[in-house]
């Protein structure tokens, strides 16, 4: 395994990617469209995938993963493959000071995060994982308003994540897929991990694993974030809800609009036919820089191999990823509260 590893500097940036499934070929769309940036090779196990691919971009293709690592020569490596093989893909591109962006989650287990972990801190290669979200300009802009104490006091965090089962997705459910999102954003916002969680689950049509959860995660600081999170809604969905003693702001993914809602005054409420108090809010709409997820992710993950500065989502917030969201099973396959000091502890050591 390699011993050390240095940034690219300024030179032209050679790119390997790994899988061409719908994110694999997102991937291959915004790498296109990096300037000094060079697609230098693809694999894919689809020989139709592979050869539409490499026509469009030039690049030098592989039906195997590890042959492509072993042979091309490659700055750094973006894995879109499924993540049952992000484990092997990832370690096999550390031990050649190979750079890492590898789609979330990080991986399919706990001991497979480690591995990954591990191999990125005895040899210095960079691991980025592609929590997007932590790149959508409007939860960009919250951050920085949470940062400029908009709310003094976070109290609650609820995060919707939803929509139609994804025929793709056969090897994980929805809580390792999807919640690893929210986990991870959660978090971000609190400013610390969660020390225990508590979930239920369903599975109502994924052949193996399921597609629903409903999770709850405590912080120290006495946060509270409720996830709900499913493959069963007809409509794609993306919300985040962040409330606090100043107010209540707003955010839709999707449409990357943010509001926000001041506290009110509760001593003068509005009555509804005579009775039924409400207090409104007032709602303003916040500017956000337009900008797509994925190109700022991209464009964060080329500094890192530039310039050798730390991943803004670096190997260990996806292990975190990973580990709270299997508590989240561990807690509604046991029905009782999960507390995380043990992973606390177990990753530690790593």
């Amino acid at each position: 395994m390699t011993a050390f590893w240095r940034p690219a500097g300024d030179r032209e940036l050679r790119i390997g990617l790994a899988g061409l499934g719908s994110m694999g070929r997102n991937h291959l769309r915004v790498i296109a469209t990096r300037p000094n940036v060079r697609l230098a090779a693809i694999a894919d196990p689809v020989p139709d995938a592979l050869a539409a691919a490499t026509a469009q971009s030039g690049a030098t293709g592989f039906s195997e993963p590890l042959a492509m690592i072993a042979e091309a020569e490659l700055d750094a490596l973006v894995i879109a493959a499924p993540t049952t093989v992000h484990l092997p893909l990832a370690l096999g591109a550390i031990a050649r000071g190979i750079a890492v962006l590898v789609e979330k989650p990080l991986a399919t287990t706990v001991d497979e995060a480690m591995e990954i972990v591990a191999a990125s801190r005895s040899t210095g290669v960079p691991v980025q994982v592609g929590h997007v979200e932590r790149f959508n300009p409007a939860v960009r802009e919250l951050g920085r308003l949470l940062g400029e104490g908009w709310l003094s006091t976070v109290y609650a965090i609820t995060s919707r994540r939803a929509g139609p089962f994804p025929a793709r997705i056969r090897d994980v459910g929805v809580t390792i897929d999807l919640a690893t999102h929210d986990v991870d954003i959660c978090s971000w916002i609190a400013g610390e991990r969660p020390v225990r969680v508590h979930a239920e689950t369903a599975q109502r049509i994924h052949a193996s694993h399921e597609d629903l959860l409903f999770g709850l995660l405590h912080f120290p600081s006495g946060v509270v974030a409720q996830l709900d999170v499913d493959w069963l809604t007809p409509a794609k969905r993306r919300q985040l809800v962040v409330v606090g003693e100043e107010g209540m702001f707003e955010l839709d993914y999707l449409t990357q609009r943010l509001t926000f809602t001041r506290a009110t005054d509760t001593t003068n409420p509005r009555l509804i036919g005579g009775y039924a108090p409400t207090f409104e809010g007032e709602v303003v709409e916040l500017p956000v820089p337009t900008g797509e997820p994925l190109a700022l992710e991209h464009d964060a993950f080329l500094r890192v191999v530039r310039e050798g500065s730390r991943p803004e989502v670096d190997a260990e917030d996806g292990l975190w990823a990973v580990g709270v969201a299997t508590a989240l099973l561990d807690a509604a396959r046991g029905e009782r509260v999960v507390k995380l000091a043990d992973f606390v502890t177990r990753q530690s050591l790593v």
